[in-house]
């Protein structure tokens, strides 16, 4: 366990954590921190939104409202607690942040006494980096702060900009995941020398290439058959929609096309009746089909199964699937925004479409079905975004930080 290696403690603040009942949350936040726990000791605070009589609600009213999580789980041998805080609602939003810091100031605390916190990681500036940025000025630590892709999104709303500031303002160390959110920082008042870009990996081992007639026989799906992927993500459901809308004009191009939508089990079930009533209107529902659930392993098979893996969400930050579907050998059709174009920078990789354009999307879709291949050299790009020297990286920012403070 990472309790027995020297080095700082480090307190990672992340409400976007998985749990047993939120297994897709945050998986980036997790293998990203899971790898830095295997050389400084570590545990996870993932503050958690609670309303009053929310049993009740999922009793009685909703089934699928806000899935009920344990107050603690140790997961790969690492400690991690999952305390209340009561988020609020309309312009009392801005205060968010201290009701998380309220939320978890109780553990941090007492692992600070224990000896356990020398330095708090925060994910995401709002609220989680400016709850960081709170607990640390209490505790007398320093905070860092990763920046992975949803401030854009709260930088839309003015009422959090100075939230934002402040968060910026109050942290050690920021990493960012790709350049454009670097940037981002800086212009929120980071000074450039605090600001570094360590991006998400790829764990190559796990997402590899395996034989393709195994993977689609096993998947039922026909040696010919032409076959897209997308992975689900319960904020970006309308992604499929639109993989889903140009389906019709792609079959009539591509026979016997399929359209794999994977990790639909951690769905909302309104959204996948959603997909199924789309696909039943438009006359594709025999090509949409939903995998259900993977073993750990399964998901490399899924991929490898698929010949071009399709990611139609508007997301400005770095979507980490695009890597794991590279490292299996297929070839991309994203959005062009934010942290994408970064990710598939050559034409060997891909193709970027402007969002909202079904039509360019469409035409790109059946553009990369129809063209040959390099998948090895797909691979080897994926295999140049390993873990390794992120994660070295990361540790001597948290070691000089906790130095900085102490001296």
């Amino acid at each position: 366990m990472a309790e027995s290696f020297k080095g700082p403690h480090i307190g990672v603040l992340s409400s976007q954590f998985p749990s047993n009942a939120r297994r897709s949350a945050g998986l980036f936040v997790r293998e990203r921190m899971f790898r830095v726990a295997r050389r400084l000791p570590l545990f996870v605070v993932s503050p958690t939104p609670w309303v009053p009589c929310e049993e009740w609600i999922r009793r009685n009213l909703r089934p699928d409202f806000r899935a009920s999580v344990p107050e603690y789980e140790e997961r790969r041998g690492i400690p991690v607690w999952y305390p209340r805080y009561r988020p609020l609602p309309g312009p009392l939003q801005s205060l968010d942040g201290r009701m998380m810091a309220w939320g978890a100031y109780s553990r941090f605390s007492v692992l600070r006494i224990a000896g356990r916190l020398d330095l708090i990681d925060a994910h995401g500036v709002w609220p989680d980096g400016y709850a960081g940025v709170l607990l640390g000025r209490r505790l007398g630590v320093p905070v860092t702060m990763t920046l992975h892709g949803g401030e854009l999104l709260c930088a839309r709303n003015p009422r959090l900009i100075p939230n934002l500031r402040t968060a910026i303002s109050g942290a050690a160390r920021i990493f960012a995941v790709c350049e454009s959110l670097r940037q981002f920082a800086i212009e929120l008042g980071a000074a450039d020398e605090r600001v570094e870009v360590i991006g998400n990996g790829v764990d190559a081992d796990h997402f590899r290439p395996i034989d393709r007639s195994a993977a689609r026989t096993a998947l039922g799906l026909s040696p010919d058959a032409k076959v897209l992927v997308s992975m689900s993500q319960p904020s970006e459901e309308k992604a499929h929609h639109r993989v889903i809308e140009v389906l019709p004009l792609l079959a009539g191009r591509q026979p016997g096309l399929v359209y794999l939508i994977a990790g639909a089990e951690d769905m909302e079930a309104q959204v996948r009746a959603e997909l199924e009533a789309q696909a039943a209107r438009l006359g594709v529902s025999e090509a949409v089909r939903f995998p259900g659930e993977q073993s750990p392993g399964g998901l490399p098979g899924l991929l490898s199964a698929a010949d071009v893996f399709v990611h139609a969400a508007r997301r400005e930050g770095p979507a980490n699937v695009l890597l794991e579907a590279m490292a299996c050998g297929l070839p991309v059709v994203t959005t062009d925004a934010g942290s994408h174009r970064e990710t598939i920078c050559r034409p060997e990789l891909g193709e970027l479409v402007p969002f909202g354009e079904p039509q360019s999307l469409e035409a790109a879709i059946d553009r990369v079905l129809s063209r040959p291949w390099d998948r090895a050299a797909i691979r080897r790009y994926a295999e140049t975004h390993n873990w390794d020297g992120r994660i070295d990286r990361l540790c001597r920012v948290f070691t000089e930080s906790v130095a900085e403070r102490r001296a």
